[in-house]
């Protein structure tokens, strides 16, 4: 799993590749952990590469969500493909993100 954040068009963007499983979500939050804080910026996490997700890494994508609300910010979830956003569906997630 690979996951790397960029600044574009006023937006940070996290970019997710690979599996986001229990044994990559250790190594993912610590990349991600800025965006816990928002910083006074929308979040898009690009799932364009994504090929599966864990319920470890839909916890750090929630607490993304919670950081980013409690600072007026929205994040968006984009590029997903069926399987993961099946997963979205099955737990309920896909009622709490924006998707693209």
């Amino acid at each position: 799993m690979k996951a790397r954040i960029e600044e574009l068009d006023g937006k940070t963007i996290a970019v997710l590749e690979g599996e986001f499983d229990t044994a990559a979500a250790v190594e993912a939050e610590k990349v991600l952990q800025p965006l816990y804080k928002s910083q006074g910026k929308d979040i898009v996490i690009d799932c364009s590469d994504l090929e599966y997700i864990a319920s470890s890494g839909l916890r750090i994508l929630l607490s993304i969500l919670k950081g980013a609300k409690a600072n007026g910010n929205k994040v968006t979830i984009r590029n997903v493909n069926e399987d993961i956003k099946n997963v979205f569906k099955m737990t309920g997630f896909i009622n709490l993100f924006d998707f693209e």
